[in-house]
């Protein structure tokens, strides 16, 4: 662990930490896309249109992951800075169990409410069906779909790197596979394309457990999933959630206004959907690898504070934001070069290919940003600022958000609304540095 921790050169410090989470969020994303691709070859834009109206939902389960997995990654973080290493336990501990009993609660909820679930998402008489079926097998996996988003953040915290990534492919890699089984072979179009979301990260989960079995087995004191270690004290649930709530919030958050989002564009129609729903899963490319990038710096961030290394810690934020504004700017050059030709491998209809190709140049202009978005908010959770860091969640989501979207529909139509993410992004960007500068000059003066 010390060798992820203490390493000297910042640089090689953030990559060992950074791109392994990177690259298991690539993997997410090749599974989201695959999803698309593969429900595309139906030629029915409204299953294209279902799967796009259930994504929000999908979110909202993962958010339960993130009060207990970000929650857990940053109060482990910084108690392996302190060395409070029997505190670090029974946290993981408690964060584990958690997600499971949560995962078993949404599940029965689920099946309770899923039709106004199903309408509240946007659906209506033309992909209801649909979506009635992307749900229903979503909120069955719904367990391990919390277990496994949740034990790849608490897994980094620990410096269990190789293994988080590990977990993260194989679920992936199973979900894609099983698209092809259960969407082209066995024709269950979005039924089966939840089926083999919940069933990728089944297997994934199953393989976090294995890890930690095995970890447990060669004396690894800080990993147990024994019942009688789990005794959460009033303190330790507190610091979890308090960290863990706001990082669920960005989740829950995001979903809220891509319902809102996905309600104003079914507006002009389910095309008009399916275009903006393809759009988006290209642009999750830089969205996911920034959000990566920033996630598995976390843990450095928090240690570092944890040990008083505050110098570091801000040196480690700056050059982390550097890579991730470099990252965003070599997409937006992609988007505006290539949109219509990534629209392509989509969509058949030149009309929808045009379109689509548009909207991903629209929205490839907030690229650059999300890497000072996403890194000043991964800053304050893992320094445990949870006020801070749900201040950005809503200001992004709700407070600029939901407003542009109205304004700008109402001025330039459904190219407003495709327009509101970049404006509110270069806004947000703007907001976030000048938060950032202003809280790092008090840190490093306590």
């Amino acid at each position: 662990m010390a060798t992820v921790f203490e390493e000297q050169n910042i640089s090689k410090a953030i990559m060992r930490m950074g791109l392994p989470a990177m690259l298991g969020q690539l993997t997410t994303l090749i599974y989201n896309i695959a999803d698309t691709f593969f429900v595309s070859l139906t030629k029915e834009p409204a299953m294209i249109a279902a799967v796009t109206l259930c994504t929000p939902i999908l979110l909202i389960i993962m958010s339960v992951a993130s009060v207990f997995g970000m929650g857990g990654n940053s109060v482990i973080a910084r108690l392996l800075g302190e060395e409070k290493n029997k505190e670090v336990r029974s946290t993981l501990n408690f964060c584990l169990y958690a997600m499971a009993i949560a995962g078993i609660v949404i599940l029965l909820a689920g099946f309770l409410f899923m039709e106004p679930i199903a309408r509240i998402s946007g659906a209506d008489a033309e992909n209801m069906a649909y979506t009635y079926d992307y749900l229903k097998y979503i909120f069955i996996g719904a367990p391990f779909i919390i277990l496994s988003n949740g034990l790849v953040h608490l897994f980094r915290s620990l410096g269990f790197i190789k293994e988080s990534t590990i977990g993260l492919a194989l679920g992936n890699s199973v979900n894609i596979i099983f698209d092809f089984v259960f969407i082209v072979l066995l024709d269950r179009g979005t039924a089966g394309a939840a089926l083999a979301t919940s069933f990728g990260f089944f297997c994934s989960t199953v393989y976090y457990l294995v890890c930690m079995i095995q970890a447990r087995g060669k004396g690894n004191y800080l990993v147990s999933l024994s019942v009688k270690d789990f005794a959460p004290s009033k303190k330790m649930v507190r610091s979890v959630v308090s960290i863990g709530i706001p990082g669920a919030l960005i989740t829950v958050l995001l979903s809220v206004s891509n319902i809102i989002l996905n309600n104003y564009i079914g507006l002009y129609g389910s095309n008009a959907v399916a275009s903006y729903g393809i759009a988006y899963k290209v642009d999750m490319v830089p969205i996911m690898l920034s959000v990566g990038l920033s996630q598995g710096v976390a843990p450095l961030a928090g240690y570092y504070y944890g040990a008083g290394k505050k110098e570091r810690m801000a040196q480690t934020v700056k050059t982390s934001t550097i890579y991730g504004i470099l990252l965003g700017a070599v997409f937006l050059a992609v988007f505006w070069l290539f949109g219509t030709k990534l629209a392509s491998v989509f969509l058949h209809d030149k009309q929808l290919i045009h379109q689509t190709g548009y909207f991903i140049s629209i929205l490839g202009l907030s690229a650059p940003m999300l890497g000072i978005i996403n890194m000043v908010t991964s800053y304050f959770q893992a320094l445990g600022f949870a006020v801070k860091s749900l201040l950005i969640t809503i200001m992004r989501n709700v407070v600029l958000f939901i407003p542009a979207v109205v304004i700008l529909n109402n001025l330039w139509k459904l190219d407003g609304v495709i327009a509101a993410q970049p404006v509110v992004e270069t806004a947000l960007a703007i907001i976030c540095i000048v938060m950032y500068v202003k809280d790092s000059s008090i840190t490093q003066i306590k």
